[in-house]
Formats: structure tokens, C-alpha cells, sequence
């Protein structure tokens, strides 16, 4: 059985009350660990989930293990979720599992998967399509998980529970065949075990092996792409792997394989602007790279902006009022403008973020100019972009904050009452 080494403190046992899960937890405290224990019932199988709560609270009681138990709405999750019943119990589970450990103070939930689950979930990951990470299986610590018994068949834990005199609930469900696991586990893999009796071992051998080239592989795609954020575009398209490469440099926020391919085809097509996503992550092709960024969250309603004061947040924006007469290396156009005090008599006056179409008049320019084209102009990336506010008085946009003034209430050399606004970075 796979040990933690030297972990000290509580573990949580995730128990059913079949096999796998009693044998792990009587294992565990033959080895000394401070064990506590959590039940999930999700109400499936009528009685037979009561059954398992009263088995489970009464080995717990006799051994002497604190337990948690939890009931579930199975149904109320898939409705709005719109999963499949296994899927519902395995993310209801794991959610509750992650809170529990907090709750407790325990760092691994330890669970009973074993050698035969590791066999089933190779051909089903196989049988799904997969790739290197899929095939190696599952890991004997992932995170928080904590899995001793993936090295033990299923036939040990019956003979360890046996020469235990330990007894255990069944799950009648696991003799039926309505999910692929089960036709996998009751109808193929009896099939293959008659023609070839030795494959487990030699697919456990072989998922070991891809284990260890999937760590290989990581390391050196690492090496390779040291930052995922900014990945530079003539690297990574002149590589002959290249969209292997970023697949495996970004799967873990959720990219597949096709984003990638159509990222790095983009990106040698000169594409730029090209947008991928994947949960809260953005991908964008970018002139010299590929950014990887999350994606940026802004408020559409304006933010009244006192053009006396200014504004601290979201953006810090100082304001006083001039005295010295003006000259017009006072301000830079750009992080520091300045406006004539007819300003103040505008109605509205607001902060937001830029809106495709809005069009700005640049100061010495008779006629307007599309903010994007600015943008582009400074070569600005999405997420600038996205991010970057306007300053807008009487619907009129006068200022393109931190990037360029306009021509709207412009201050005549020599004044001595106007305003000077200041874009304060941390």
C-alpha cells in the first residue's frame, strides 16, 4: 500500500461500506494513521442507502472513527447542471469532500481506488480517446487525493477482509450494466482476462511506464515554454511539433488540441486579434505572441467621475486646479491632460471601458478617429484593450485615459484657471 511518508495529522477516509473502502480504512489504522471518515448517500438506491449509512455508522462506532455523513439531491443537481447521474455524484462528492478537509483539518482524502479501477479506467479513457496522461491513469497522490491502493487487486482486498473476519456491504447496481464501467468490468474485461490472462498485469506495467514518459514530457515542454502566459510566436510555430507543444503547455486551463492547432495556424498566418477561450482563460494571438490571460471582467454601466475631485477606484485619476499659466508642457497628452473649466458645466461626466465603433476627435484633427484604430496604433493586446477606460463628458469622449487627449475643451497657452487631471499608477 502506497504510504504518505512522513505526513502527520488526521486523514479522511472516503467510506462507502463496500470492500475497497473498509479495507482501506481497517488498513489504515493498522498502520497508526488518525483516521476520520466521510459517507455520501445520494439517495439512489432506496433502502439499500440506508442500508449502507446504518453499516457504515456502525463500524464507525466500533472502531471508534469519527464520521461525517452527508445527504445529497441527486436529482435537483442534474436538472441544473445538466449531467449525467454519475458525473452529478462524483463533483457533489469531491465538492464536499474538499470542504470537509478544510472543516477537519485534514490535508489528503484518502480513497479506495485500486489496480482493477486503474485497468478500467485505461480502457475507458482508451475507448473515449485520450492521450499519454489519459492512458497513465490515475495517480497515487493528485492534489489532496490520496489513493494507497492502486498498486492492490481487488482479489488482495477480499483476502485481506476475509483474514480479518471484516464484512462489508454490496452495491447491487454494480451487477447491472446501465453504465459503461459496469459492461466494461462485467462483459469485456471477463473476456479478455480468459484470452489473455496476464494482460492486467502487463497494463498496469505499461500505464507505469507512460506515467513516467508524461512527467518526462511535461518537464521538457516546461523547459521549453518557460512562461505559458507569453509564448513567443516565431519559437513556437517553427517547432514541428508546435501545436502538441502549446496543447501540452496549456491543457491544464482547459485548451484542447484543435484550439491550439487553429492558435499556431493564426499565428502563421499573421492573424492578430484571433481570440480562443477556455473557461475564464483567453488565449490571443498577438503580434510577436500568444498571450494567455484571464479573461478580463468589466462593468458596462458608467462610473460618475467628479471632474473637481477626481476618482480613486477603479482607476485613480487626480485633479487640480491650475493656476501658473498654461503651457503645454505641463501635461503629456497622454498620462496627464488638462481641459478648460467649461468642463464643469457639463451634465454627466463618466468613466467606462471602450465599446467597439466608439470614435474619438484627437486634438488638431477636424474629423473623428475609431479608438480601435488607436488601440492599434499602439499595438495595444486585447486585454489593454478590453481594459483600457474612456472619459466621457456630455456623451462626447474627451479623453482616452493614460493613451491620448482630445480636442474637446482645450486650454488657451496662458491661462490661469484650468484643469489638470493626472493618471496615478501604483
Amino acid at each position: 500500500m502506497e504510504s504518505l511518508g512522513g505526513h502527520q495529522g488526521p486523514v479522511l477516509v472516503a467510506l462507502s461500506g463496500g470492500a475497497d473502502s473498509v479495507a482501506l480504512l481497517c488498513a489504515l489504522l493498522e498502520l497508526g494513521c488518525d483516521c476520520r471518515a466521510a459517507h455520501c448517500n445520494f439517495h439512489l438506491r432506496d433502502e439499500e442507502s440506508m442500508r449502507d449509512e446504518q453499516f457504515v455508522r456502525a463500524l464507525c462506532q466500533r472502531l471508534n472513527v469519527p464520521l461525517t455523513v452527508k445527504d445529497f439531491d441527486v436529482a435537483a443537481y442534474r436538472q441544473e447542471h445538466g449531467v449525467s447521474v454519475e458525473m452529478a455524484c462524483r463533483e457533489l462528492r469531491y465538492r464536499w469532500f474538499d470542504q470537509e478537509l478544510k472543516r477537519q483539518g485534514c490535508r489528503f482524502i484518502a480513497v479506495a481506488h485500486h489496480a482493477d479501477d486503474q485497468v478500467e479506467t485505461f480502457f475507458l479513457n482508451l475507448l473515449r480517446g485520450t492521450g499519454i496522461k489519459g492512458l497513465a491513469g490515475m495517480q497515487h497522490l493528485n492534489g489532496h487525493i490520496w489513493r494507497p491502493l492502486l498498486d492492490v487487486s481487488r482479489h488482495n482486498i477480499l483476502d485481506y477482509l476475509e483474514s480479518i473476519g471484516q464484512d462489508y456491504v454490496t452495491d447491487s447496481t454494480n451487477a447491472q450494466n446501465d453504465y459503461r464501467r459496469n459492461r466494461l468490468r462485467n462483459i469485456m474485461l471477463p473476456f479478455i482476462d480468459k484470452e489473455f490472462p496476464e494482460n492486467r498485469e502487463r497494463i498496469l506495467y505499461t500505464m507505469g511506464n507512460l506515467s513516467q514518459d508524461y512527467k518526462l514530457l511535461s518537464f521538457l515542454v516546461g523547459y521549453y515554454i518557460h512562461d505559458p502566459h507569453h509564448i513567443n510566436i516565431e519559437q513556437i510555430c517553427s517547432h514541428p511539433c508546435g501545436p502538441t507543444l502549446l496543447y501540452h503547455r496549456i491543457r491544464h486551463y482547459g485548451f484542447n488540441r484543435e484550439q491550439c492547432s487553429q492558435a499556431i495556424e493564426a499565428a502563421r498566418q499573421g492573424h492578430t486579434g484571433r481570440l480562443f477561450t477556455a473557461g475564464d482563460r483567453i488565449l490571443v494571438v498577438n503580434r510577436e505572441e500568444l498571450a494567455l490571460d484571464s479573461i478580463p471582467t468589466t462593468d458596462d454601466e458608467p462610473i460618475p467621475f467628479d471632474a473637481e475631485t477626481g476618482i480613486n477606484s477603479p482607476v485613480h485619476i487626480d485633479v487640480h486646479r491650475g493656476t501658473m499659466p498654461f503651457t503645454p508642457q505641463m501635461c503629456s497628452g497622454s498620462r496627464q491632460v488638462a481641459f478648460n473649466t467649461q468642463l464643469l458645466d457639463c451634465k454627466r461626466i463618466t468613466l467606462r471601458h471602450w465599446r467597439r465603433g466608439d470614435r474619438f476627435q484627437p486634438f488638431g484633427m477636424k474629423g473623428s478617429k475609431l479608438v480601435s484604430d488607436l488601440f492599434n496604433d499602439l499595438k495595444l493586446d486585447y486585454i489593454h484593450k478590453q481594459t483600457s477606460w474612456l472619459l466621457e463628458a456630455d456623451g462626447k469622449i474627451i479623453w482616452v485615459v493614460g493613451h491620448r487627449s482630445t480636442a474637446h475643451f482645450p486650454v488657451e497657452i496662458g491661462s490661469q484657471d484650468y484643469l489638470i487631471m493626472n493618471l496615478i499608477t501604483p
